[in-house]
């Protein structure tokens, strides 16, 4: 995450580049630099140019923070801003074989923490899943909510058992499982008295610390964050 002021824009890393570039656009015209993203005017003079080049150079910088490491390696001999924005749908929108190798690892490796938020999970998943449609691979139902269910925690597994049994072999549909998730993540919210998603079953292990000291404590402990 870069800050700018008050707005907020998540590093490009290679995934979901529509919503990054959705989110770059609008900085840069926030800040007055978006007009070096069309093709430069010929004929300016010099006070014009000096001023289309400061402009530049600020969109530049702008866009390199915005930034992972290794996606601004890839555009690193770009001058303007214009092309960089040029060159950066050309790696990471063309439905490549790379593109969908890199995609396809990223959702298959995806797993979901316990104690981390359900919702920034799902939020993941749909924007893997949006960047494989882009580049051409669209994953029917029944593999989009197979994958879902398999990165949840173990802790999950009965929900996982009575989703699959519920729905049968081939009616699994992505949008009513993920409505299922978070309706079982508020649920366990509630039945617990958490206050956040990345708390589970907080009251029970509040009364095991009560009553069997050192070990309660390592019960209550809810995990690290993973990122988002």
């Amino acid at each position: 995450m870069v800050e700018y002021g008050k707005f907020r824009i998540e590093k490009f890393n290679g995934t979901d580049f529509a919503w990054w570039r959705m989110q770059i656009k609008a900085l840069l015209g926030e800040c007055d630099l978006d007009v070096v993203l069309e093709e430069k005017p010929a004929g300016m003079d010099k006070a014009a140019e000096a001023i289309w080049n400061s402009k530049d150079k600020k969109a530049r910088g702008k866009i390199t923070l915005a930034l992972t490491r290794s996606v601004a390696f890839n555009i690193m001999k770009e001058t303007t801003a214009r092309g960089m924005l040029t060159a950066l749908p050309n790696m990471y929108e063309k439905p490549s074989a790379s593109n969908r190798v890199f995609l396809m690892r990223e959702l298959f490796n995806m797993r979901m923490n316990k104690g981390s938020s359900v919702a920034d999970h799902i939020k993941e998943a749909n924007s893997i899943l949006s960047s494989l449609a882009t580049v051409g691979m669209k994953l029917d139902d029944d593999t989009q909510v197979v994958v879902l269910l398999s990165s949840l925690p173990d802790s999950w597994s009965g929900f996982v058992t009575t989703v699959t049994k519920t729905a049968g072999t081939g009616n699994l549909k992505f949008d009513r499982v993920r409505d299922s998730v978070l309706g079982e993540d508020v649920r366990r919210r509630n039945t617990s008295g958490g206050s956040t998603s990345g708390m589970f079953s907080v009251s029970r292990r509040r009364g095991n610390n009560r009553s069997s000291g050192s070990r309660g404590k390592s019960l209550f402990k809810v995990g690290k964050n993973v990122r988002c």
